[in-house]
């Protein structure tokens, strides 16, 4: 993962009102979660999708992944609205994609540090919630 500097953006609003179903991705699939930008261009977490899982802080269908890179966190749970494509040219997550660089090159411009938005967390469950779907108590 590249060093990171965190940075304060208003929770992104285009991912938590993407509308996207559970069965828009399927197991073996290349995916990221975006996190942020540097030079430019999004970057983020690339994973693939291993299996079906129920995401508990939105309490919709989610997907198990796993974190090439292995760690504490080798797998995690995510709501499909958090994931895009990276194995298949999907026009919608490209769509999703480029209102994402849009919306975050014009707020933080296209300098070389690489920005992590801070606009997601790991619950103890190792579920990723981003911040618009976090509920008290989780």
């Amino acid at each position: 993962m590249p060093e990171t500097s965190p940075v304060y953006l208003p929770p992104d609003p285009l991912t938590p009102e993407r509308d996207i179903t559970h069965q828009h991705f399927r197991p073996g699939e290349h995916v990221v979660i975006l996190k942020g930008a540097a030079g430019g261009e999004l970057w983020g977490d690339a994973m693939r999708v291993v299996a079906p899982s129920w995401h508990t802080p939105t309490d919709e269908d989610g997907w198990r992944l796993l974190d090439p890179n292995g760690g504490d966190r080798s797998y995690v749970t995510a709501h499909p609205r958090y994931l895009v494509h990276l194995s298949k040219r999907c026009p919608e997550c490209l769509m999703h994609q480029k209102a994402l660089r849009e919306y975050l090159v014009k707020r933080l411009g296209d300098g070389e540090d690489v920005v992590d938005c801070s606009w997601y967390s790991l619950t103890a469950l190792n579920q990723l919630v981003h911040v618009a779907d976090t509920r008290p108590g989780r």
